[in-house]
């Protein structure tokens, strides 16, 4: 234990999150069925096998090295990053393989607010979604994003659709509604016969 943390909570979607005393800095994006979302390297590496365990009596994740000669750990950084590192025989050292958050300025906990996105290469760098307009316009001028956005006009529940995002870490899942049972075409339609829902 220390003043930088990472946690693997295990509700609804589970997902990694970096803690520094006690607050959220970083989220790593949730289990997908594959690999955690915000970290694609993982699974681009053909010397690691990844287990995600989840039922009843435990959630964990685990990996297992292929290659008897290559090493890796997972580690906390002090600065706060949580790293993949491989150890490289010909140089004797840890090499990181990768490391999150990416960006200092878009990866930090909720930069961009709720229906909003981070752009690195866009002035400014939150967006709302389409369809959204700032919550707070003053702030939002201002640089100071958290407050997030809001829809411009109500649902109708008549003609609502889904807009595909591209290039995003899926949203937080720590309020989500998870139902394992069904598929995308499924969800869809709940959703679309839910007034409330914010899929």
């Amino acid at each position: 234990s220390g003043e930088i943390t990472y946690k693997l909570e295990p509700r609804r979607l589970p997902e990694f999150y970096i803690f520094s005393n006690d607050f959220r800095v970083h989220r790593i994006g949730p289990w997908n069925g594959i690999g955690f979302s915000g970290i694609p390297e993982d699974q681009k590496s053909s010397y690691i096998v990844f287990n995600f365990t989840e039922n009843s009596e435990e959630v964990a994740y685990t990996f297992l090295m292929t290659n008897n000669s290559i090493y890796s750990r997972l580690i906390i950084t002090s600065e706060g990053y949580l790293q993949r590192q491989m150890w490289t025989p010909s140089t004797k050292i840890w090499q990181v393989f990768w490391s999150s958050p990416v960006s200092l300025q878009c990866d930090p906990y909720r930069i961009c607010g709720p229906y909003a996105y981070c752009g690195e290469n866009t002035s400014p760098m939150c967006n709302c979604i389409q369809g959204f307009d700032p919550k707070n316009r003053q702030q939002w001028d201002l640089r100071s994003h958290a407050s997030g956005c809001i829809r411009r006009t109500r649902l109708s529940c008549r003609g609502d659709g889904f807009t595909r995002m591209k290039n995003m870490k899926l949203p937080d899942t720590k309020m989500a509604t998870v139902d394992r049972s069904i598929g995308v075409k499924e969800c869809e339609k709940r959703c679309l016969s839910d007034c409330n829902c914010t899929a």
